[in-house]
């Protein structure tokens, strides 16, 4: 039995995503469980991610409220990048800024069920598909900040979603007839000269086989407010859930800063 704080899995490209689980210090294999039982218990406490204090709720997926307040993790950039102004010198921590958001950012499009554009910076490439449970991705377009990336977000939203289905991406319900070139050079004559001028050449298509024995008929959600303890065979991991024999599953990243027993 291993006890420790809840983060969000690390993640590792190869011939199979590799998961790994840090609880404080130690470190789980979470590929090496996959097929086996596997028991999680909640302590009760709760720990802020950012400054470690115990508090009684979680917020944005592992903060204390002041934290939440106040963290440039939690700033409304991290969610609408159109809106940072790290290249201004402003934010909430502008060195933070600077050193996160003043740097070149890519917009991407990735393919499940449909296609999605998200924002990322160029060193979370390719970790920030694989959290997302992507099938595939491309880069359409490398910016110089995270302002300028969003921006074009916005502009994409037009042509797709900005959104992960979870249901459908944890089913595997893939459309396979995404072509996400032709997507990406389609868009070239549709946007304007502002936003073409930032289309990378790129045309790497990065795909990513997740492991996972058996995909759930149907999805159903662990909730650790309902459910303090389980026990269940592990049949997978995509993106940041687990998937279990029975078709529950569970988003880890949801939970940091919970503290939890894990066997």
């Amino acid at each position: 039995m291993i006890q420790g704080t809840l983060n969000k899995m690390k993640v590792e490209q190869g011939e199979k995503i590799q998961y790994s689980l840090y609880l404080n210090d130690q470190l789980i294999n979470m590929n090496e469980r996959i097929g086996s039982s596997f028991t999680m218990e909640l302590t009760g406490a709760i720990f802020c991610l950012k400054c470690n204090s115990r508090t009684k709720t979680s917020f944005n997926q592992g903060f204390c409220y002041k934290c939440f307040l106040s963290a440039p993790e939690c700033s409304q950039c991290i969610i609408k990048p159109e809106l940072c102004e790290a290249h201004l010198g402003k934010g909430r921590d502008p060195q933070w800024e600077q050193d996160h958001h003043n740097q070149p950012h890519y917009v991407y499009l990735a393919a499940s069920d449909a296609v999605k554009v998200g924002v990322t910076r160029d060193t979370q490439v390719p970790t920030r598909w694989i959290d997302q449970g992507a099938s595939s991705a491309i880069i359409f377009a490398e910016t110089p900040n995270r302002y300028e990336a969003g921006k074009i977000e916005v502009a994409l939203k037009s042509f797709f979603t900005d959104k992960t289905n979870w249901r459908n991406m944890l089913k595997n319900q893939v459309d396979d007839s995404i072509d996400l070139i032709s997507e990406k050079w389609n868009l070239e004559t549709q946007l304007p000269r502002e936003i073409t001028d930032f289309i990378t050449d790129d045309e790497e298509v990065h795909t990513f086989n997740y492991p996972v024995l058996s995909y759930p008929g149907q999805v159903n959600s662990i909730s650790l407010e309902k459910v303090i303890r389980f026990t269940k065979v592990l049949v997978g991991i995509k993106g940041q859930y687990l998937i279990f024999e029975d078709g529950s599953v569970i988003n880890l990243r949801k939970y940091g800063g919970y503290q939890v027993i894990i066997g």
